[in-house]
C-alpha cells in the first residue's frame, strides 16, 4: 500500500467513524472503486483504528476524566475533578456501569457470531443496502419531537437497547454512530445525549476491536512504516475534525442531513454495481 492510498482510506475512516454514514461501509466501498487497490492489512486496519480511538479520547476528555474520577475513593475524586457535585458523581458512576453493560452485550453478539459478520464485508451490494437502512434510522430519529433526557438521567434500559443496536452495527453499512444515536433518540434522549454516549460507548468497542485484531497482525515490513504513521495521522486528525462537525450539526440541523447522503451513496453504488454486472 502506498502513503496516497493509506492516506485516502485514513481520511475515510477518520471521516466516517464518527459521523452517520457507516465506516465500515466506505472502507468497503471507496477501495472498490481504487484501480489496482490491495486489501489492506490487519495491521493497517488496526492502525486506523487507533487513530479514530485517540481522536475521540481526545474530544471527550473531560466526560472521561468525570467518569474516571466518579469511580475513585471521594479523596482522589475531588483531586481529579474539584466540586462535582454527590449527584453528579453518582450520574456519572451509572454512566459507567451502562458503559459495561452494553459493551457485555455488544461483545457477546459480536463473537457469537464474528465469522457470519466478517463474511458479510466481501458483499459491496449488501453494504449498499445496509446504508440504506443506516438512511431510514436517521431520518426516522430526526422526526422525533420529545427528546428531553439529558445525561443524568440515562437508565438500564438505555444500556441494554443502545447495546443490542452497537451489536447489529458490526453488520458493513450499518453505522454504529448512527444507529446508536438514532435509538437513544427514539429512548427520549436528547441529541447531544445520545451522540455523547454513543461515543462513550465506541471507546471500549474499538479497543476490543484492536486488542482482537492486534493478535492476527504481522509484524510491518521496513517500507510499510510509512504507510501505517500516514494512515494513523490522517484517521486522527480527521476524526477530531469529524467529531466537531457532528456535535455542531446536531444542534442546529439534527441527523436528517446524514440520511440523504447514505440514501445517495448507498443508491449510488448499487447503480454502479449494476452497470458493471
Amino acid at each position: 500500500m502506498t502513503p496516497l492510498q493509506a492516506a485516502i482510506l485514513g481520511i475515510v475512516q477518520g471521516l466516517t467513524e464518527p459521523l452517520p454514514v457507516s465506516s465500515s461501509a466506505h472502507l468497503v466501498i471507496v477501495p472498490a472503486w481504487i484501480p489496482g487497490f490491495k486489501p489492506p492489512t490487519v495491521l493497517f486496519d488496526v492502525i486506523l483504528h487507533l487513530g479514530t480511538l485517540i481522536s475521540v479520547l481526545f474530544f471527550l476528555r473531560r466526560e472521561i476524566l468525570a467518569i474516571v474520577a466518579s469511580l475513585l475513593p471521594s479523596r482522589g475524586q475531588a483531586a481529579l475533578s474539584g466540586t462535582e457535585r454527590g449527584e453528579e458523581r453518582r450520574a456519572n458512576r451509572r454512566i459507567a456501569l451502562l458503559i459495561v453493560v452494553a459493551t457485555f452485550l455488544t461483545g457477546t453478539i459480536g463473537l457469537l457470531f464474528k465469522d457470519r459478520i466478517e463474511a458479510l464485508f466481501d458483499s459491496v451490494e449488501t453494504t449498499a443496502v445496509m446504508l440504506l437502512v443506516t438512511g431510514v434510522l436517521l431520518f426516522l430519529s430526526d422526526r422525533v419531537k420529545k427528546t428531553t433526557r439529558g445525561d443524568h438521567e440515562l437508565n438500564l434500559g438505555d444500556g441494554i437497547v443502545i447495546g443490542l443496536v452497537q451489536a447489529v452495527a458490526l453488520v458493513p453499512g450499518i453505522s454504529r454512530s448512527g444507529s446508536t444515536m438514532a435509538f437513544g433518540i427514539f429512548r427520549g434522549l436528547k441529541r447531544e445525549t445520545a451522540a455523547r454516549f454513543s461515543f462513550l460507548l465506541c471507546i471500549p468497542a474499538i479497543a476490543g476491536a484492536v486488542v482482537l485484531k492486534v493478535a492476527e497482525a504481522a509484524p510491518p515490513s521496513a517500507p510499510e512504516w510509512a504507510a501505517l504513521a500516514v494512515g494513523f495521522l490522517a484517521a486522527a486528525g480527521t476524526g477530531l475534525l469529524a467529531l466537531k462537525l457532528l456535535f455542531a450539526l446536531i444542534k442546529r440541523v439534527g441527523l436528517g442531513p446524514f440520511a440523504y447522503y447514505c440514501w445517495f451513496a448507498g443508491v449510488a453504488t448499487l447503480v454502479l454495481r449494476g452497470l458493471q454486472s
